[in-house]
């Protein structure tokens, strides 16, 4: 069981702590606010305000900002998901004190000066159209926005310049004052630091900062069932999707999904639809499956990008692979076989340090609870062939699935 410790301050924020054996630290603040939270109106302001902790607070301005842990070879870092915005910092042991102290300025005392506002208003409008040029990253977010019939939930993060031209000052502070509460937000803390220290330089830097009120206002959103949608975007390829709700993260089916996932389209070459697409047919260059886990719904996807001539053969083939779990259980052997790579796959990527601390720093967000790699271990090896088969003809079959096609 992964060891960490958990503390709550007077003012709601809570902390979390892991020890590391190395002298790098990854600290960091997780905020229960993502673009789902978005009102209507405000499509990409959570990415565009995040951009914004950067730009300057009541007593730095950007570029002391930007300088305070690069001076001492540290890393500053920000990003923003669908369902939480995560501003962290990773930097030597000896640099702790620095470190907390800039990030609880920059995530609770932000000023969002208008002409910090109008420079960076330019960069994520480039930022947007980068992403518009690259269909194979820009399909995943057109087919959730499909999923889930325009939901919040399927909005893409950086927004539309629409929007994004109409951000202001004002707006940012009321979308901050909103959500960047202690009460909405998570410390994490991975490396190896004292915990004590932890907890009492936080009660320190946040001393002053209103307690604030919790995110309690989100919307479970329909996913739509079934369906063809083709799209007109111009590319020398076909870009396509195939895919369904799954499950959320708390939902105990989501670990036999998670291994079918890499049965099916994994990061492995043997995954099934590598070899049935591209070594045994030499269709396309990549094709993947992937899952995401949201609090109370979930996603499952297959992408292929191919020559347009080749588009029906290979959404038959995803489909007869598809089938084909659904039909025949996995045997002894192959569930063996595929645990085996699957819990080598986990325990490789959790010796990752930073995606270690950000994973523990989502999952105690939202749950209140962390339980590691070695939890989820036990989890995999506990699964069954007619656990997986259930799960396969839940969510796979013909009628269940939903197409999105770039021609």
């Amino acid at each position: 069981m992964t060891s960490y410790n958990t503390a709550v301050l007077p003012n709601g924020l809570r902390i979390i702590h892991t020890p590391s054996p190395t002298s790098v630290v990854y600290c960091g603040y997780a905020f229960d606010v993502g673009t789902r939270d978005e009102r209507p109106g405000e499509h990409g302001f959570a990415h565009f305000v995040e951009h914004m902790l950067f730009k300057g607070t009541e007593k730095r301005r950007s570029w002391h900002i930007l300088n305070r842990m690069e001076n001492v070879g540290g890393d500053l870092n920000a990003f923003t998901d669908k369902e939480e915005t995560i501003v962290y910092s990773a930097f030597l042991k000896k640099d702790f004190v620095r470190a907390l102290e800039l990030l609880t300025d920059i995530v609770f005392r932000s000023t969002f000066p208008q002409h910090e506002i109008e420079k960076e208003r330019g960069v994520i409008l480039e930022e947007i159209e980068c992403y518009e040029d690259n269909p194979a990253e820009l399909i995943f977010d057109d087919f959730e926005d499909i999923l889930f019939r325009h939901h919040a939930l399927g909005h893409n993060i950086l927004g539309s310049p629409r929007y994004v031209k109409c951000f202001d000052s004002a707006l940012a502070k009321r979308i901050a004052g909103r959500y960047y509460h202690p009460v909405n937000a998570v410390l994490f803390v991975y490396g190896n630091i004292n915990f004590d220290r932890i907890v009492r330089w936080a009660e320190r830097f946040t001393a002053d900062v209103p307690r604030g009120e919790a995110n309690n206002g989100r919307q479970v959103p329909s996913p739509c069932v079934g369906g063809r949608v083709e799209m007109k975007r111009n590319t020398h390829q076909n870009h396509v999707m195939v895919g369904c709700a799954g499950y959320s993260a708390s939902d105990r089916r989501r670990i036999g999904l998670y291994l079918l996932n890499n049965i099916l389209g994994g990061p492995g070459m043997n995954s099934r639809l590598n070899l049935a697409l591209r070594e045994h047919s030499g269709l396309v260059y990549n094709v993947e499956s992937n899952i995401t886990n949201y609090t109370d719904t979930g996603v499952f996807k297959i992408y292929f990008g191919v020559d347009a001539h080749d588009v029906e053969r290979c959404l038959e083939l995803t489909l007869g692979e598809l089938h084909r779990l659904c039909e025949h259980p996995l045997s002894t052997y192959n569930l063996h076989a595929a645990k085996k790579q699957l819990m080598g796959q986990v325990g490789v990527a959790s010796d990752n340090f930073e995606n270690a601390a950000i994973g523990m720093a989502k999952t105690y967000l939202h749950y209140g609870t962390y339980e590691g790699a070695e939890a989820l271990f036990r989890r995999i090896e506990a699964l069954t062939s007619s656990e997986l088969w259930d799960i396969a003809n839940e969510l796979f079959i013909p009628n269940n699935l939903t197409t999105l096609i770039y021609r």
